[in-house]
């Protein structure tokens, strides 16, 4: 299984003109983060987790060329705006794009894109078919996710455990028994927004306890705004099996 980190970074505390910060102005690409998303290849199956709004940039710098699904962790902006652009993928495999999602994700999504959704579509929308999952685990051709329930401060957002790696993000609350099925993982992806604490994101302090807790042979942490500082002197804080992830990342898993 391969995993590719499409972005790391997220809308919260970029600012809408131009900042002049020292990750704002760093040369270094570890520090250029577009919003969340990850792609999973595994044998014949490709599927990315989020569309944030980036996610056309993300899919044509990865040159992705074929796409069996989307999986949804939750309805916020910064992770479905990008749906829209899954068009291209309708056009050239010639079939609906799998989306799954929750209920109440799903519900965003119909009102968001109530044009793809719309009993007389006009020619070119995005072609989606929904499936719903909650707390079951489900297949996409050869992947396994078996969701887990975490608190985006009060929204639930859905985790994955994809064999022996897990992908939480949007995160800053878990309870112990869906602790129970993160334990083991060897890798954990989990998000770590920034130094200072936050109201519904663990900050990087809370990341690293929670990590040390579990005891990932590897952690990888993500969505990561530019207050939490540049790539390079964060790392140099970090305990040595937990990195800061970068855009462009890939793990052979």
């Amino acid at each position: 299984m391969k995993l590719t980190f499409l972005g790391t970074g997220t809308s919260q505390g970029i600012p809408v003109i131009a900042c002049n910060c020292e990750v704002c102005l760093s040369e270094n690409p570890k520090d250029k983060r577009l919003r969340t998303s990850v792609l999973i290849e595994h044998k014949n199956t490709t599927v990315v987790i989020d569309t944030g709004p980036d996610f056309r940039q993300q899919m044509l710098r990865a040159n992705v060329q074929h796409l069996d699904a989307v999986v949804f962790t939750h309805e916020h902006k910064d992770h479905i705006a990008g749906l829209d652009d899954v068009r291209a993928y309708n056009f050239k495999q010639k079939m609906e794009m799998p989306i799954y999602a929750t209920s109440q994700v799903q519900s965003a999504l119909i009102r968001e894109f109530h044009y793809a959704f719309s009993e007389y579509k006009y020619p070119g929308v995005p072609e989606l078919k929904l499936y719903t999952f909650d707390d079951d685990e489900f297949a996409i051709k050869d992947l396994t996710f078996t969701p887990i329930n975490v608190w985006h401060y009060k929204m639930p957002v859905k985790g994955f455990r994809i064999g022996k790696l897990v992908y939480l993000t949007d995160v800053n609350r878990i309870e112990e028994a869906e602790l129970e099925k993160i334990k083991g993982a060897e890798i954990i992806i989990l998000d770590a927004l920034r130094k200072e604490k936050h109201i519904s994101h663990y900050n990087l302090e809370e990341a690293i306890e929670l990590l040390e807790k579990l005891k990932p042979k590897k952690a990888y942490l993500i969505h990561i705004s530019h207050l939490m500082g540049k790539h390079d002197a964060v790392m140099k804080e970090l305990p040595s099996f937990i990195e800061l992830a970068y855009d462009g990342l890939e793990l052979d898993l």
